[in-house]
């Protein structure tokens, strides 16, 4: 009888937290990074100091996490339903409901630019497309598709920096397209979708990978072999690329492209996978330890809600009054430590009470429906 119900009863769903983890110190990482960057007196800002170059070479690597696992748990669900059609996959559909929900906020918390909210609509909007020619070409591996398309936007970078300098919003329809390819051009533009949409591509590749070999995600040889590739990645790039190009120029005489040029973006694609390799292990062997309610993970599952309001808080969009008008470059090095710490704090409560809040929230709205229809009726009464 037991072993009847055995094969019957279906095995819970394992979660993978260490995808929470990842979004929850990416977030971290940009509320810190944000804060002390706005805030650093210049006199601070010394790249000859050790504190200060290694706070900046981190604080490099903080978008590229934040692309890459947005790319990587958008996957990672949208191949739970592999087996719908592309059309009926209700993923595909929330997929494009995101892409507008995060051009919305995206613009509305600073209309006058295409920041990361924006970048992250293209890059998702490109891995639906490019599920839907895997649907309809299913001749390789899905994570080869998004391996490609990564690549090919890394290689356009080069081009893409040669581009003509005058472009005005909107000029024309071409020049609107070339805001939001390069940010170097474009002051206003912060996060360009080449090359960045190719961290979320990677994201995406490395969500399928999950996906066909998450029977193995528990063993703790999978997250060494990330901690290995992320390693050759970011210690061997230019020794990779520089043999590649070499290979090429034996191949084709009329070879010039130089791949060691993009060195600098493997090498954060190589840091992001020895991070997500260590949240691995911590999950692997720990994970069981961790309550699904945990605060931290908690806050990598709002990253939405904190990006919009940290951009209220720090910058003031939408109020238009921020911590920016008072702290900007005002802080020393103690003072902008104490500070972001306290930024960050300032969120760490909120997602913790933010279900009591969104409850609050709805009996007000409720409240404020009711006491709305009252009024109507009564209205109307009167005119009748």
């Amino acid at each position: 009888m037991s072993a009847t119900v055995d094969q019957i009863t279906p095995k819970p769903k394992v979660r993978l937290k260490f995808i929470d983890m990842a979004r929850s110190v990416a977030i971290l990482l940009m509320l810190e990074g944000h804060f002390i960057d706005d805030s650093l007196v210049e006199w601070a800002r010394d790249p000859d100091s050790t504190v200060y170059s290694a706070w900046h070479f981190m604080r490099s690597f903080t978008a590229p996490i934040f692309l890459t696992v947005t790319g990587l748990i958008f996957v990672y669900l949208l191949l739970k339903n592999r087996d719908e059609s592309w059309i009926r996959n209700i993923r595909i559909k929330k997929g494009f409901k995101r892409v507008l929900e995060l051009f919305f906020w995206g613009y509305m918390v600073q209309w006058y630019a295409f920041h990361v909210l924006e970048c992250i609509a293209v890059g998702i909007f490109s891995i639906l497309i490019i599920y839907g020619i895997y649907k309809l070409i299913k001749v390789i591996p899905l994570w080869i598709y998004f391996f490609v398309a990564g690549v090919t936007i890394f290689a356009l970078y080069p081009y893409v920096q040669e581009m003509p300098h005058k472009m005005a919003w909107p000029e024309s329809v071409w020049n609107a397209a070339l805001n939001v390819l390069n940010k170097d051009r474009i002051p206003q533009i912060q996060f360009s979708t080449v090359p960045f949409i190719a961290y979320t591509l990677f994201g995406a590749m490395i969500g399928a990978l999950l996906h066909d070999f998450h029977g193995q995600v528990k063993k703790l040889y999978f997250p060494a072999i990330f901690t290995l590739v992320g390693a050759a990645f970011f210690f061997f790039s230019t020794n990779i690329l520089g043999a590649c190009d070499d290979l090429l120029v034996s191949i084709f005489d009329s070879y010039t492209y130089k791949l060691v040029a993009q060195n600098w973006l493997y090498e954060r694609v190589g840091m992001v996978l020895m991070e997500l390799s260590i949240l691995m292990f911590i999950d692997n062997l720990w994970g069981h330890k961790i309550n699904g309610n945990n605060l931290f993970l908690k806050i990598g599952q709002n990253t939405l809600t904190i990006y919009i309001l940290h951009m209220v808080l720090l910058y003031g969009s939408i109020s238009g009054l921020g911590l920016k008008e008072e702290f900007h470059k005002t802080l020393g090095p103690w003072a902008v430590v104490f500070g972001a710490a306290g930024f960050i704090l300032v969120f760490v409560i909120l997602i913790k009470y933010l279900e009591p809040i969104k409850a609050g929230t709805s009996k007000i709205l409720e409240w404020v429906k009711i006491g709305f229809a009252y009024l109507i009726d009564r209205l109307r009464g009167r005119l009748s």
